[in-house]
């Protein structure tokens, strides 16, 4: 699918995910920092992956980790830095959970820090979650 808002373009088809911008979007932030490149590229494999592009470069990745039944984990929703502020990041996760494929499975994500951004759609803090990460993911 694609969706298109001014000069920007929201695509879930695979081939349009750069895997050095998104290695690099990755990078710059507090939960991504410490993935390889072979684990971008394995964790696109296995994803439903959104790449948002300006001028055909792309700018900003999300990505959703389903059944495509019950269960959906949104991951990853990073914007380039002179692209944010723009509701860039809104766009693409209203994108997410109004995809046909996903959009009736229950929701979850981990956030820490932007809890209000992701109430506004719907996403409520629960104590029920739990997590366990490797090392170096």
């Amino acid at each position: 699918m694609e969706w298109i808002k001014d000069d920007f373009l929201i695509t879930d088809d695979f081939r349009n995910v750069d895997l050095d911008i998104t290695y690099q979007l990755l990078r710059e932030t507090y939960w991504g920092h410490r993935r390889s490149r072979d684990v971008i590229k394995r964790m696109v494999t296995y994803s439903l992956c959104f790449s948002l592009l300006h001028e055909n470069k792309q700018i900003g990745f999300a990505r959703a980790v389903s059944d495509y039944t019950v269960f959906s984990w949104i991951a990853d929703v990073v914007i380039h830095p002179e692209h944010r502020g723009k509701g860039l990041g809104k766009w693409m996760l209203s994108c997410i959970i109004e995809h046909p494929k996903i959009r009736l499975t229950q929701m979850v994500l981990q956030t820490g820090e932007a809890h209000r951004l992701y109430e506004k759609y719907g996403f409520i803090q629960s104590t029920a979650l739990m997590s366990r990460s490797p090392e170096g993911v």
